[in-house]
């Protein structure tokens, strides 16, 4: 087994998250004015699905953050949205257990433009998305939002930042005072009525749901305490990496809504809170 395995070098790992964010968010950058109003017409875009949209942007943007991890280090395993499919076990809860049995060799887990649809329209909740699995668990993420100037990270031995300030999640205990993130099935129409009979379950308990587009951007939040719980159906990978690593770092925890570990690197439905309390009473409403 490599050293490297052995003893993790988190801040090295660290640095290299950031960096690989920051690659893919500067071609964001230099997109950004290219584009019409409408969003479709000056990026090369193609259509995968209804709603789902690959842009040169999001090529151009994994071949920068990739080319950051390859060259530090290079035996290391990546799974990246638009080009592996390579895959690994992810965490549960909090950083907990596996749901199967890790390998303990890194995988770095990025998605190169999470809010694709946001980006082609001008609308500002977009980001690139990096995180580290070691040995089953979600512990490094960088995540970085050009359109607002944001960037999240965190670390074991770290904590979890935003832009050089230490987060934690909100102290909120009760559904009734949280803010609540969730996310459409927009890809999975079909399974629209059921997620509007969560949706009408949940939005009458709380103080607000919000939708924004991007589950990265929604796992940063919690993590700073700007929502207090989030849920949505049907997250890859790559969306939820990042983000919860450092919604770990700040304190939160997370699960698959029926209450079983979530793997990280499969994906899938997530439900995640500033803390159990708030969880298991989200968890209640959902199923």
């Amino acid at each position: 087994m490599a050293p490297t395995d052995l003893d993790p070098d988190w801040t090295e790992w660290l640095l290299t998250a950031r960096r690989s964010a920051d690659a893919a968010a500067e071609v964001h950058a230099r997109w950004r004015d290219r584009l019409t109003r409408s969003g479709l017409g000056g990026a090369a875009v193609r259509d995968k699905g209804h709603a789902d949209f690959v842009s040169k942007v999001d090529l151009e943007a994994e071949e920068a953050a990739l080319a950051v991890i390859r060259e530090r280090h290079p035996t290391h395993r990546i799974l990246a949205e638009e080009s592996s499919d390579s895959g690994d076990s992810g965490s549960g809860c909090g950083g907990g257990g596996s749901a199967e049995a890790p390998t303990r060799t890194p995988l770095w887990i990025v998605d190169p433009l999470d809010g694709t649809t946001n980006f082609l329209h001008g609308h500002p909740m977009f980001c690139a998305s990096v995180g580290l699995v070691v040995d089953g668990r979600p512990e490094v993420g960088a995540v970085t939002a050009v359109a607002t100037g944001e960037r999240w990270w965190a670390a074991p031995g770290h904590g979890a930042y935003r832009n050089d300030e230490r987060i934690r999640v909100s102290g909120v205990e009760e559904l009734g005072s949280a803010l609540v993130g969730t996310g459409f099935p927009f890809k999975r129409l079909a399974e629209l009525p059921r997620y509007l009979e969560e949706f009408g379950r949940v939005l009458p308990e709380c103080t607000g749901v919000r939708r924004g587009g991007s589950a990265a951007l929604d796992l940063c939040y919690l993590a700073q305490g700007s929502l207090d719980a989030f849920w949505e159906g049907h997250l890859s990978s790559w969306d939820i990496a990042g983000g919860l690593a450092i919604l770990a770092q700040a304190g939160g925890c997370w699960s698959r809504p029926d209450g079983r570990p979530l793997t990280v690197a499969d994906g899938g439905p997530v439900l995640a809170a500033n803390g159990p309390a708030l969880r298991a009473e989200l968890r209640e409403r959902l199923v």
